[in-house]
């Protein structure tokens, strides 16, 4: 049985209640009623009103900060009580790092549930498909003991980087210098640009060379011109991108489907489902740090989007932050340390790209992007992560606003760079707990100290505690509050 009125009773209420009853009913509790009364719920055995004893809402998981804030290891914890997990969007400049026993694995474009044998797992039509990478990435695996044939799926309609993209995105940080974005130079930007202004290739293309020959050879003139003209690069060869092209859809053509048409079957039948992004918060192209971030939307709500399923599928939001703030890539940082706190919290926290290898910059919690991240992404739970690269610290420290040279507190994320980059952090320190906490596999046995501070951080972010990580590997992970 369906129950289309549940978005009703939830109005309803709220009106009923009035606009104090709206602000003060926690999300956590709406959404926990609806789940009461959602159909997937009710096909999963439960009665309306019943306390729905092993429900799991449809999660969607994101990065909210600058990216890097240990989302892998987090979609692989939430993957055991998943059926499918979805990329849905970034490239192969996002890099996922899970370490599983004496493995460590790193993904760029499979979402990080592959490893878990009875999963299903889906590259959306957001993601731009390197296939190369996915190829080495399949390969890898097999190499491991684990075969994801017939657990992967690739998106027909997720637009293909190829090679004009990376030397375009190459091309363009060289000529630019001091003014560079600072990308990992595998042509995700370019490769989102094309599909903007329609000229892109589709991974359904490389499977039919009527197809795919005359948009390589349009992509070919943009881009060829271009090179030779703006940034003095070799022309290449559409032929030689349409032959390896070509080859390389028929290698991943068993894992092409019609993605949004899957997922839709899998949300009617009331399968469990975990969306997973790249990036962060404060990367994306419309709420991040623009010019500085990257070219796709890397917030919540584009989890939709970029999967190919309807909004009403999407039931709660998880934001991972780390105990403290990292960011790789050029723009502003208003905690980055450049001294030897940040660079102790690099060597402790093994701070460097999984993608590029570079230096990660490193600073205190900044609670003002905890709260914008919040803010536009709806977050109903935190992941913590790396609370155990504090636990010698004497003092830890949160940035609560940024102060300006006239003494106005921004409290909130402002948009103009200029104006932040005149800011400088406003701190509140509390005690640190110097004890190694990577053993702890319960929270009350945390250190008081560290305790608060993790209270702390929820009372400046809103939202409440889902999971914390006091170490690398798959065990170090502690549920909390679900």
């Amino acid at each position: 049985m369906e129950w289309p009125l549940d978005g009703f009773f939830c109005q309803f209420f709220c009106y009923y209640l009035g606009e104090k009853g709206r602000r003060e009913i926690p999300r956590v509790a709406i959404s926990r009623f609806k789940q009461a009364i959602d159909p997937r719920a009710a096909r999963q055995g439960f009665a309306p009103g019943h306390k729905n004893e092993g429900y799991m809402a449809n999660r969607v998981v994101i990065g909210s900060q600058w990216g890097d804030e240990g989302k892998a290891k987090v979609v692989d914890f939430l993957t055991l009580d998943a059926d499918i997990i979805v990329r849905f969007q970034g490239g192969a400049n996002a890099g996922h790092t899970v370490e599983v026993g004496d493995q460590k694995f790193v993904f760029h474009l499979i979402p990080s549930g592959i490893m878990h044998q009875d999963k299903i797992c889906v590259i959306g039509n957001g993601v731009v498909l390197d296939p190369i990478q996915t190829l080495a990435e399949i390969a890898d695996l097999h190499t491991k003991g684990i075969n994801p044939e017939g657990r992967l799926f690739i998106a027909n309609n997720a637009h293909v980087v190829l090679p004009y993209h990376s030397t375009l995105d190459k091309a363009k940080e060289k000529k630019a210098g001091k003014a560079a974005i600072g990308t990992t130079g595998r042509g995700i930007g370019p490769c989102y640009s094309d599909k903007v202004n329609r000229i892109g290739v589709r991974v359904g293309d490389l499977m039919d060379e009527r197809e795919l020959r005359p948009r390589v050879e349009a992509m070919a003139k943009v881009h060829n011109e271009e090179f030779t003209v703006m940034y003095d690069v070799p022309a290449i060869d559409p032929e030689v991108v349409i032959k390896d092209y070509l080859e390389l859809g028929q290698k991943i053509k068993p894992f092409v489907t019609d993605v949004s048409e899957m997922l839709y079957k899998a949300v009617k039948a009331g399968k469990r489902l975990v969306f997973e992004g790249a990036q962060g918060t404060i990367l994306d192209v419309d709420q991040g740090t623009y010019p500085f971030v990257t070219s796709s939307n890397t917030v919540a709500g584009y989890a939709s989007c970029g999967a190919g399923v309807g909004p009403t599928a999407l039931d709660e939001v998880w934001g991972v932050v780390k105990a403290y703030t990292t960011r790789v890539g050029n723009g502003p940082f208003p905690t980055e340390l450049l001294d030897e706190t940040g660079d102790t919290l690099r060597k402790i926290g093994n701070e460097y790209g999984a993608t590029t290898g570079r230096n990660r910059r490193c600073g205190w919690f900044d609670a003002v992007i905890g709260r914008y991240a919040q803010r536009i992404n709806g977050v109903d739970y935190w992941a913590l992560t790396k609370l155990d690269v504090l636990d010698t610290f004497p003092v830890v420290k949160i940035c609560t606003g940024y102060r300006r040279k006239d003494g106005f507190v921004y409290t909130t994320f402002p948009a103009d760079l200029d104006a932040l980059a005149q800011c400088e952090p406003v701190y509140e320190e509390l005690p640190g707990w110097q004890c190694e906490t990577s053993h702890i596999t319960d929270y009350a046995e945390l250190p008081e100290n560290a305790k608060k501070y993790i209270n702390r951080i929820l009372d400046l972010v809103g939202g409440q505690l889902g999971v914390l990580s006091v170490g690398p590997a798959r065990e170090t992970t502690l549920r909390i509050n679900i």
